[in-house]
């Protein structure tokens, strides 16, 4: 009040030139959003402004001060958006419940009574976003195949327009103040949220419910086990709210029995008499569903006729594979003795023998044609090609020469000829 009693005293103009204006006599912001309490200041030109401070209920003169620049102390959520020449503004983050009430600018000037407070202030309210849900039928409960209609409202009316936006498990879904639900079904369960000018609204839930569905048998530990093996059957179902019942069935031949009421049914001992198809139905109070049927059997064992007709068959795949081998190996080692011959005489038909008989032997040919009585024989000098050759220059061209190809196993010398019982020399 010091202040405020010394500026009366001020003469008129000076007096009328100190002044804090609040444009918005009132400001709500919701919880949780970010507000600007706006506000102008005017003061003597000759003055300059050192300090400035802000005041929250009633604490305007001596403080504390929600904002101080003289101090460090103050709250970060507190930040004077304003300067210190004319704008005094105070922005407020993360609006609490408790920032609601009068807020108030003070400044101090270089002058020993230039200090004013805006006494008049401006009001802050808080409100916040709520959520109503319309069910198109006017039941409590939503069940797959509903409709619903999820409405936004934020009790601080007025201010900058700002959209409305609609969360789902924290994600995006839709743009505007309604949210229309259609045909619902459990993929629309979860929990629902909106904001608004940077407050968030509180989660709703949302919770369809269904018949049972997805109904099937597990068993354990397989389908076809050894007799006198423990076997559970478990059913397993989704539906929401949980199932409530479990019912077990046999089908045996065209009949259906039932076997009891639980979430596993166990066997001890299972036996060829327990083979069967079985089945299992859940329930809730949407409905009903049952599951496809699943064969649970005892395995049978290899009779002894049957272990000997395999012992029986594997020795005579082992004797069949046995025979096929050898015979494939003769056979190509057949081909490769026959291959070897081959070669040997095709490399032995390469040596030639060369035979040359003087003229007097062809014309004793000749007489012995005329004359079959009468025979000779005559000696025959065998020659390699190349001594043929040699020999053939230093002979009368008179000499008549007779070539033959002899296929044999060693090369033939002169020792190897039988020298004959009438040798005429030549």
């Amino acid at each position: 009040m010091k202040g405020v009693l010394v500026l009366l005293f001020l003469g008129g103009a000076f007096s009328s030139s100190w002044m804090v204006e609040y444009p918005q006599k009132e400001t709500c912001a919701l919880k949780g959003s970010s507000v600007i309490l706006p506000c102008y200041y005017h003061y003597p030109e000759s003055l300059v402004v050192e300090g400035v401070k802000w005041g929250h209920k009633e604490n305007f003169f001596d403080g504390p001060f929600i904002y101080d620049s003289e101090l460090n102390q103050t709250s970060s959520r507190f930040t004077y958006s304003g300067d210190k020449n004319h704008n005094c503004s105070l922005r407020i983050d993360q609006v609490e419940d408790g920032d609601a009430g009068k807020f108030a600018f003070r400044f101090i000037t270089n002058s020993d009574d230039g200090k004013f407070t805006g006494e008049e202030g401006t009001m802050l309210k808080i409100g916040d976003l709520r959520i109503s849900v319309v069910k198109a039928k006017g039941n409590d409960v939503i069940k797959e195949g509903d409709s619903a209609s999820l409405t936004c409202t934020s009790s601080c009316d007025g201010g900058e327009p700002s959209p409305f936006i609609w969360l789902k498990d924290g994600e995006v879904v839709h743009n505007g103040s309604v949210l229309n639900l259609t045909d619902m079904s459990s993929t629309h369960s979860g929990n629902y949220c909106c904001t608004y000018n940077g407050a968030t609204s509180g989660g709703i839930r949302i919770d369809v419910e269904f018949g049972p569905k997805n109904t099937k048998v597990e068993v354990y530990p397989s389908e076809e086990v050894d007799e006198g093996t423990n076997v559970t059957l478990i059913c397993n179902s989704h539906a929401n709210p949980a199932v409530m019942n479990y019912t077990w069935f046999k089908k045996h031949r065209n009949n259906v029995t039932v076997l009891g009421e639980q979430h596993k049914y166990s066997f001890e001992k299972f036996s060829q008499s327990d083979d069967g198809q079985y089945f299992c139905r859940s329930t809730n109070k949407h409905g009903s569903s049952n599951s496809s049927d699943v064969t649970v059997k005892v395995k049978v064992p290899p009779t002894k006729f049957s272990a000997k007709l395999i012992v029986i068959l594997s020795c005579v795949v082992i004797l069949v594979l046995l025979v096929v081998t050898s015979v494939a190996a003769k056979i190509k080692f057949c081909k490769n003795r026959i291959t070897s011959t081959e070669t040997d005489c095709e490399e032995e038909t390469q040596d030639n023998i060369y035979v040359n008989l003087p003229d007097f032997v062809k014309s004793q040919s000749q007489e012995q044609t005329r004359n079959d009585s009468y025979i000779v024989y005559t000696p025959v000098q065998l020659k390699r090609k190349s001594d043929m050759e040699e020999q053939t220059d230093s002979h009368d061209e008179s000499d008549s020469v007779i070539y033959s190809v002899v296929c044999r196993p060693k090369p033939l010398s002169l020792s190897d000829v039988e020298p004959s019982r009438h040798q005429t020399s030549i």
